[in-house]
């Protein structure tokens, strides 16, 4: 059985995963799983903790691609939601003209009707979108058009659940100002200047590498980190940054592994308290990150010797 079947209320839900699993039959069946689609309170001044998303839960059947995914979860978010406490922040009517994956950015572009949202109506549904999206492991960022255009009037046009702001702005304990590199069309990373919002218990050095994963705000940059690039932990010690990546499996380009290692490295460089960095692969100090040797600290705009 393909598609999503919703489940709501709680009681039903339980009843309704049961019927699924036996639908579905044995090992598809019991691979289904489950996300939230993200509403806002019905009455704002009534939601749960302050914040203005609520939640139901839908169960989506396996399907081959994160796309696919993607795609299944956006037709139900427009369809609304059947508890009569949640208001959709969608525009009624509005449809959905496509999804392209760039990277592990989901760009989604929707009808005219979007276009009638603006101020904090707007907000509401970027960060409905983008928190009901970021939950497939895939896609980190979202980028939303209306027609194929951009909204001119939006402050920014490229979202990360990190950013919704669920509770109260007084979650954000500080600004960091940073300079990120992507690459251009030719292939040669340039510097995009941002402004990001650092939580509590966020690290600069975290927060520099989410904003990087996430992809550039300018559409004609591209993503510097490919797909398949895993980032693990990121912490510092000193004036030395540490960088935990994945093991490089199946990332066979070495002109697009290096161009991502100098992108980690020129990034976390802008920051002031940060002298120079150092890769670990699984965990390990090791020479090489695929066929990128990475075995000496990184400074930035290249490797330098300190032995």
């Amino acid at each position: 059985m393909k598609g999503i079947r919703r489940m709501f209320p709680r009681l039903c839900s339980l009843l309704l995963a049961l019927l699924l699993l036996t639908a579905c039959g044995g090992e598809e069946g019991a691979r289904a799983e489950s996300y939230e689609l993200y509403f806002r309170a019905a009455d704002l001044d009534l939601a749960v903790g302050g914040g203005a998303f609520e939640t139901e839960r839908v169960y989506l059947a396996p399907m081959d691609t994160p796309l696919d995914q993607a795609e299944a979860l956006m037709g139900e978010l427009l369809q609304g939601p059947h508890g009569e406490n949640l208001k959709s922040p969608i525009p009624s009517g509005t449809s959905l003209l496509g999804v392209e994956l760039q990277g592990r950015r989901a760009v989604v572009d929707l009808s005219g009707g979007y276009s009638s949202l603006s101020g904090v109506a707007l907000t509401l549904a970027d960060y409905a979108i983008t928190l009901t999206l970021t939950q497939i492991p895939e896609i980190l960022s979202v980028q939303i058009t209306v027609r194929g255009r951009e909204l001119a009037y939006r402050e920014k046009q490229v979202f990360s659940a990190r950013e919704a702001l669920l509770s109260q702005e007084e979650d954000v304990v500080r600004t960091l100002s940073v300079t990120l590199y992507f690459p251009d069309g030719g292939g040669r990373l340039v510097p995009e200047q941002r402004t990001l919002d650092l939580y509590e218990g966020d690290t600069q050095v975290g927060a520099v590498a989410r904003a990087l994963e996430a992809g550039p705000e300018n559409r004609d940059l591209s993503p510097a980190l490919p797909e398949g690039f895993r980032l693990g932990s990121v912490w510092q010690e000193g004036d030395v940054c540490y960088v935990n990546l994945s093991s490089a499996d199946g990332l066979r380009d070495e002109a697009v592994l290096a161009l991502a290692i100098e992108a980690l490295g020129n990034s976390l460089a802008s920051l002031d308290s940060v002298n120079e960095t150092r890769f670990l692969v699984d965990g390990e100090f090791s020479r090489y990150y695929g066929t990128v040797d990475v075995g000496d600290p990184y400074v930035a705009g290249g490797y330098g010797d300190f032995s």
